[in-house]
């Protein structure tokens, strides 16, 4: 299978990092191809212009968006990793959505109905976050999360979520706790093929 993993951390040591390797090295150990676009050493600029929203309205994007779009078109499955901030992923990453996943690549309206460009491809998700999972649950931002990112951006797209891993605690996290999440990480890849 063809497999892109797209990921948003700055920190080569962070948590984020070891999971972009675990499944990364898990997915290579069971023969898929694998591209990873890691954002931050891109030096990707987020920033969606005024020349970008111009562009999009006549199907015409930069050549760098278009690159990152010609790995999402070769992908069968799309790995999405970063972290909770601020209740919402990074600005790298909003912002790869917000240029990349343009009017007619991603989705588009037929007599005004939305419809998902990249129907076909199936997503994971990975993220990190500093609050308990108990503390997200009662104030429901384990839902809104779930609602604004794989419902509002992912299947929006036309992506079949796969899993969404949400790894909580995740600035104190024990190496024993580590090593369950890795095991959690692979078994959630263990049909991917």
């Amino acid at each position: 299978m063809k497999h892109l993993i797209i990921y948003a951390h700055p920190n080569t040591a962070s948590l984020n990092h070891l999971f972009k390797q675990t499944i990364e090295e898990t997915l290579l150990q069971q023969k898929n191809e694998v591209v990873v676009r890691d954002l931050y050493q891109l030096n990707f600029d987020p920033v969606l212009s005024l020349e970008d929203m111009d562009g999009q309205r006549r199907g015409i994007v930069s050549e760098a968006i278009r690159k990152e779009q010609q790995h999402i078109a070769w992908a069968e499955a799309v790995t999405f990793i970063y972290p909770i901030w601020w209740t919402g992923m990074p600005a790298m990453m909003k912002g790869y959505i917000d240029r990349v996943f343009s009017y007619g690549f991603a989705y588009r309206y037929d007599n005004g109905v939305q419809k998902g460009l990249l129907a076909g491809k199936t997503a994971y998700i990975i993220n990190s976050h500093g609050k308990s999972k108990a503390e997200y649950q009662e104030i429901g931002m384990d839902r809104a999360l779930i609602l604004t990112s794989d419902i509002g951006i992912y299947t929006y797209c036309g992506f079949d979520v796969k899993c969404h891993l949400f790894f909580d605690r995740a600035d104190r996290a024990a190496a024993e706790t580590i090593d369950e999440w890795k095991m959690e990480i692979v078994d959630a890849y263990s049909l991917v093929r």
